[in-house]
């Protein structure tokens, strides 16, 4: 593993390894000002290769990002990605990871919980418990494949709690309402018609194509999602492997979503129907709410309309899972406030049963 002066006074090292599948390899790395920062960075790539804990934090987000980039999401690892340069590595990628105590974890927290954002406002509780389970995430993963003994981020716990938004949604008349202020604007009407009598995600609807849908069988198919990233198209996969499904739609949205198709010149069966940005979709809905007079929600709250709109018609958790691609268990949990009470209903037969077993010992006492 040598170093070498080179033109310029500057040092280069060279780093020769094997690799996974025992082939010989080389990097090597430029530019070093002095000798000793030179065998610094040859002594780390040394530790990385052995999975040595003693690497510094920068080293081992290498070690991590190469272990998990591809197995997520593009989207999920970009927004990782961020919190990791911005948020984690400013404080600790010069530290040994294995020397990163609580004490470090708390005074990290303290720092981020007095920073702003862009715009000059504190980090919202959502965003710091995010970045928190990010920092906590990497030290579980040297855990568990790098031999690291204990996660210094656990055992402080947790900044800012879990995600509380308000859950906003329109009731079938406000959503009407705004259906007609929006209807002489075709594109934005059949995108927000299937946001609200199917339930699918904002991503979910711009990834769709004339292929998707059956309307034979009035069904359309969800598969993949769409996200903007870096000025780039990107098809995904959906969200979690549940959101695979087959939505059957209403008989009018099958024929109005008919009609957008023919409407658009030279679509292919696998071309996205909806292109549009997500920026367009907000700006129609806050035009139409503004114009229909009904209150402003997210696109999201969309999906929240949908639900207890099924909620309402008497439809099962299961079924409103199936649909929606959540897990029954996650609808019974967030939507527990809109489904009719049966408290009452359960006190009444427990009552009833308690006077049956009582008539039944009274009369056992008058034929004794």
């Amino acid at each position: 593993m040598p170093v070498y002066k080179e033109a310029g006074n500057t040092w280069r090292a060279v780093y020769r390894y094997t690799d996974w599948r025992g082939e010989r390899r080389q990097t090597q790395k430029r530019g070093f000002a002095t000798k000793h920062e030179a065998l610094a960075w040859e002594r780390e790539q040394l530790m990385k290769a052995e999975a040595d804990i003693d690497m510094t934090f920068g080293s081992f987000v290498e070690s991590y990002t190469a272990d998990i980039k591809n197995r997520v999401r593009e989207n999920t690892w970009h927004t990782k990605e961020h919190i990791i340069r911005t948020k984690i590595l400013p404080y600790f990628e010069k530290r040994k990871i294995s020397e990163i105590k609580p004490r470090d974890i708390i005074a990290w927290q303290n720092e981020l919980m007095k920073g702003t954002d862009k715009n000059g406002k504190p980090f919202s509780p959502v965003y710091l418990k995010t970045v928190h389970n990010q920092i906590s995430a990497i030290f579980n993963h040297a855990i568990r494949f790098y031999g690291l003994r204990e996660n210094p981020a656990a055992k402080v716990g947790n900044m800012g709690k879990e995600k509380t938004r308000e859950m906003l949604f329109w009731t079938r008349d406000e959503y009407t309402k705004f259906a007609e202020a929006i209807m002489y604007k075709p594109l934005a009407y059949y995108a927000f018609e299937m946001l609200y009598w199917c339930g699918i995600r904002e991503g979910e609807l711009l990834a769709l194509t004339p292929a998707d849908f059956d309307f034979e069988k009035e069904t359309v198919s969800i598969t993949k999602s769409y996200q903007r990233l870096e000025k780039r198209d990107i098809i995904t996969d959906p969200k979690t492997p549940k959101s695979n499904r087959v939505i059957k739609m209403p008989d009018f949205l099958a024929l109005e979503m008919q009609d957008c198709i023919k409407q658009l010149y030279g679509v292919g069966p696998n071309d996205r129907i909806f292109e549009v940005t997500k920026s367009f979709l907000y700006d129609e809905m806050k035009r139409g709410s503004k114009a229909a007079g009904v209150k402003k929600i997210r696109i999201h709250d969309l999906r929240h309309s949908h639900i207890s709109l099924l909620i309402e018609m008497g439809f099962s958790a299961v079924a409103i899972a199936d649909r929606v691609g959540h897990e029954s268990i996650d609808i019974t949990y967030r939507y527990a406030h809109l489904f009719p009470s049966t408290q009452t209903e359960m006190a009444n037969r427990l009552s009833s049963f308690r006077r049956s077993g009582t008539d039944d010992e009274e009369d056992k006492r008058d034929v004794g």
